[in-house]
């Protein structure tokens, strides 16, 4: 009977499965029937995990495009922004990083964005760190220039100020105070 469905009909124990085979396929499928249960209890032991060592401690880090850095952020390097880099990749303080975010202060765009730059970044050092400008740190900053020339806002851009280590060092631990 080619090209009709075959049925077979497998009986065990009073019940029944219907089993279909593919047309020309020559043999049917068989699902078995079972008659039988058994229940299984297994019992495993399993140790606690041991703590973690500080050499075994997973880096937690996640990317973030640098223009939505935050305050208390730590970012493993300083992004190369003028060869188009645009993202930052953050690192939990506590472990070694290049620098970390301090200030992010609204500006205006002008021909003397970079002086109004560092003035506020060195302005915002002192009340982070609780310490006086210079000695440990040096001042860094990014410029986020979202500018849309239809508004009327006067401070379109944000300086995103970096504090590092005054001896090129990597820091560990946060500055803030």
């Amino acid at each position: 009977m080619a090209g009709q469905l075959r049925r077979l009909w497998v009986l065990n124990a009073g019940l029944s499965t219907v089993v279909l085979a593919a047309c020309g396929s020559g043999a049917p499928v068989v699902e078995p029937a079972s008659t039988t249960s058994t229940t299984t209890s297994t019992t495993t032991l399993v140790a606690a995990p041991a703590p973690e060592s500080p050499a075994t401690h997973e880096v937690k880090t996640h990317e973030v495009k640098w223009v939505d850095l935050a305050v208390g952020d730590c970012i493993a390097e300083v992004p190369a922004v003028d060869l188009g880099a645009v993202t930052a990749t953050i690192v939990d303080c506590a472990t070694s990083h290049q620098a970390e975010v301090y200030l992010l202060a609204p500006i205006a765009v002008n021909a003397a964005v970079t002086d109004v730059a560092s003035r506020e970044c060195a302005a915002g050092l002192s009340p982070y760190t609780d310490r006086p400008t210079g000695g440990a740190f040096t001042v860094t900053y990014l410029i986020d220039s979202r500018q849309d020339r239809t508004s009327d806002n006067p401070l379109p851009s944000t300086v995103i100020c970096l504090l590092q280590a005054a001896d090129g060092r990597a820091l560990t631990g946060s500055a803030r105070r």
